[in-house]
């Protein structure tokens, strides 16, 4: 089985926040959580609610005592804070964490990404444990980020490192693309039909039209269902003429 990064939420203090973040875990493939400390106990009801399927992770969550045991099996740790707090250490983006993270593991190290609780986040003794800190570029003014919202921030970015991700594609509705030669087709006939119609005029500008016609049929990006629609939607035009 794949390696995955631990996620430590540290002091967490709603049960509804550590089911949210089990959530926004395996949404992304990930289901290794730790929790240090939480402040109503554990197991907690409200936090196997909120994560509705994902309560597997809370099954299998680590209780620890303290930030320590929590990471103590880790070779290398990342602490999640939205400020600067006057310890000398490397500074990453969730995505540039993440993919850092996938390197390491790749290479046979355990990491671990540890959460602060709800109010304040991670205290300087908390991060004084860590190698390194991810920082999100959240605004200035309102740089508190929800517990689960901070999860699922770095949970995507796992996702994106580890996992070829798509930027843009289109879904095809039970049809396939339209090729040249059905293109044409639909471009002769409403060629065709519009030249019976007078469209074309002044003739000295007729062919330029044609032209600039088929050009504008060539660019659209059409399947074969718009192909077949438009053929009817000129062939019902024609009919409906000469009924009038």
């Amino acid at each position: 089985m794949t390696q995955r990064p631990a996620f430590v939420l540290v002091r967490p203090q709603m049960g509804e926040n550590i089911g949210a973040a089990a959530r926004a875990m395996w949404n992304f493939g990930l289901d290794h959580m730790r929790i240090v400390v939480p402040r109503d106990g554990w197991p907690n009801p409200s936090a196997v609610a909120m994560a509705s399927g994902a309560g597997r992770l809370l099954d299998a969550a680590q209780v620890a005592p303290d930030v320590a045991s929590a990471v103590a099996d880790a070779e290398f740790v990342y602490a999640t804070t939205a400020r600067p707090r006057g310890l000398t250490k490397p500074m990453f983006s969730p995505e540039g964490a993440m993919r850092d993270a996938a390197a390491r593991i790749a290479a046979g190290q355990r990491v671990a990404v540890m959460f602060g609780p709800e109010r304040a986040g991670l205290e300087n003794e908390d991060i004084a444990q860590a190698n390194a800190i991810i920082t999100v570029p959240v605004n200035p003014e309102f740089p508190s980020l929800n517990l689960a919202q901070c999860v699922l921030l770095v949970g995507y970015e796992w996702r994106r490192a580890t996992t070829e991700v798509v930027a843009q594609e289109v879904e095809l509705a039970g049809t396939e693309w339209a090729n040249t030669g059905e293109i044409a087709h639909l471009a002769q006939h409403y060629e065709d039909r519009l030249d019976e119609a007078g469209f074309f005029f002044p003739e000295t500008k007729a062919a330029n039209m044609k032209t600039n016609l088929r050009n504008m049929w060539s660019r659209l990006p059409l399947t074969r269902a718009d192909i077949q629609m438009l053929h009817g939607v000129m062939r019902q035009m024609v009919r409906w003429k000469e009924r009038g």
